[in-house]
């Protein structure tokens, strides 16, 4: 028999809201639409632009903690990080639940999602990926009407599969079954985000913000407002969301986006602060520590980014940690090191195709600057024409550019960083991109606008491109004046 606990935490998080819980239409609409909320919250210090409550203030800490599977299974039925450990245990408790009662639909929801959260933190998704389809979509066989969880959680899968078109499927097919149950809105909005329908995924999010408010909305949001260029939104919802976590890998997740954002921006230190209060909260935040690497990397302390690099691969080696230290070790004239890591990335891209994970933008970037660009163009051209996001823009304008496709590359380049086409992520290495190509073309003063813009952002982005930046930049020169009319 299940536990009241997680009876309790099943029947919360299923029940629709009821009318007049959210806020109104008019309330999410505000400040163009956005909806950041920024308490005075008692018992709380500022820790590199994160709130984090201080032992013993604010909530009542005599409550007992959750049994470490009802914490794991309110984490995944959320959207928000679960620690390795309580993920254990929560499959280990749907196993032999669905073992004993195999027509019980939700605990199969439940499982398929603790595999899907299992997959993700430990890049184990060539096993982890289709045990969890097997147990979603037992589910569904289950119980095929108004299954929710089901839907979502196979939303959720495909969003990890970088699946977007499907993931938009299962998400608007749960929005359909229950138009009233925020979770699914989390996952439509980075479906509509994979597709480059920006409009469609702030819609969604104005959606959530009416249904839901809390750390795991905040979250989705801040992500939202960062696509949009709103970094100081951004930065403030993460705030707001590291402060409400209520698990340290909660926490923990939220602070390594802050550290991520602190790092687009070129704030090597607070990204560093960031990154390391996260990996304290949770030793399995792989994430952050490749973002020290990262952080490291760029404050001249070079054995200690290769080091923690190292470590993230080696407990969660995804392919684009590999192709960021090999980077790193060809920014030091280690060739030969190098090409291991670049070697590991492709095992990696490969395993991970066996469990569905769409691997052809990160491979179309790598052969693009470290491979052949001709096989970059053809995997990037597939990739626009199936799922159109602004990324993908920039890594094929920045293929053809390589290919010697200047023209069409800019074309491409422009879709990424122009506002008029929804290019509102400011990021540098889209910037430098864009730079570099209108270079080529002599179209000098455009270059020379984008290249020092990228460098404004962040003059750090890359071991090997920021540098190529500077020098670009510099042989470009000022600006001529031998063309400007005199008018005296």
């Amino acid at each position: 028999m299940e536990s009241a606990t997680e009876t309790a935490a099943e029947a919360s998080e299923a029940a629709d809201p009821p009318p007049g819980t959210g806020p109104g239409p008019s309330q999410a609409r505000s400040r163009p639409r956005r909806r950041v909320l920024i308490g005075s919250l008692a018992g709380c210090l500022v820790l590199g632009g994160i709130l984090l409550c201080l032992p013993g203030e604010g909530a009542d800490r005599t409550a007992p903690a959750p049994a470490p599977g009802a914490q794991a299974q309110a984490a995944v039925r959320t959207g928000v990080a679960a620690a390795l450990p309580d993920l254990a245990v929560l499959i280990g408790e749907r196993e032999a639940r669905v073992r004993a009662h195999p027509k019980d639909a939700r605990s199969w929801a439940v499982l398929g999602a603790a595999y899907v959260e299992q997959g993700r933190r430990t890049a184990d998704t060539a096993t982890q990926y289709p045990k969890a389809e097997r147990a979603l979509r037992t589910s569904l066989s289950v119980r095929p009407a108004s299954n929710t969880e089901a839907l979502v959680g196979l939303a959720a899968l495909a969003n990890a599969r970088r699946d977007f078109p499907a993931a938009r499927s299962w998400g608007e097919a749960a929005r359909k079954a229950a138009p009233r149950r925020w979770t699914a809105y989390p996952q439509l909005i980075d479906a509509y985000t994979g597709l480059g329908e920006h409009e469609k995924a702030k819609a969604a999010l104005d959606r959530l913000l009416e249904l839901r408010s809390g750390p795991a909305v905040l979250a989705r949001a801040a992500a939202v407002y960062r696509d949009r260029g709103w970094r100081e939104d951004a930065a403030a919802a993460l705030s707001d969301a590291a402060a409400g976590a209520v698990s340290p890998a909660e926490r923990a997740a939220c602070l390594e986006r802050a550290g991520q954002l602190a790092w687009e921006r070129g704030d090597r230190e607070s990204a560093l602060r960031h990154f390391q209060e996260a990996v304290r909260l949770d030793p399995d935040q792989r994430a952050a520590q490749a973002g020290q690497g990262r952080a490291q990397a760029a404050l001249g302390r070079t054995s200690q980014a290769l080091s923690v690099y190292q470590v993230a691969l080696a407990k969660q080696p995804l392919p684009q940690y590999a192709l960021e230290l090999g980077e790193l070790y060809e920014s030091l004239g280690m060739a030969q090191a190098a090409r291991v890591q670049y070697d590991l990335l492709r095992e990696r891209v490969r395993e991970e195709a066996a469990g569905g994970v769409d691997g052809e933008l990160l491979l179309g970037r790598f052969e693009a600057d470290h491979g052949d660009p001709a096989v970059a163009v053809r995997r990037l051209r597939a990739q626009w024409r199936r799922q159109p996001a602004i990324e993908v823009a920039d890594a094929l304008g920045w293929a053809l550019h390589r290919t010697g496709q200047h023209e069409e590359g800019l074309r491409y380049a422009v879709i990424a960083t122009d506002r008029a086409h929804d290019g509102t992520v400011r990021s540098a290495p889209y910037m430098y991109h864009r730079g570099m190509i209108e270079r080529q073309l002599r179209r000098d003063g455009a270059a020379r606008r984008h290249l020092a813009e990228a460098l404004r952002i962040n003059p750090y982005f890359s071991p090997l491109h920021a540098r190529t930046a500077r020098t670009a930049l510099v042989a470009l020169g000022e600006p001529s004046m031998a063309k400007v009319p005199k008018f005296w």
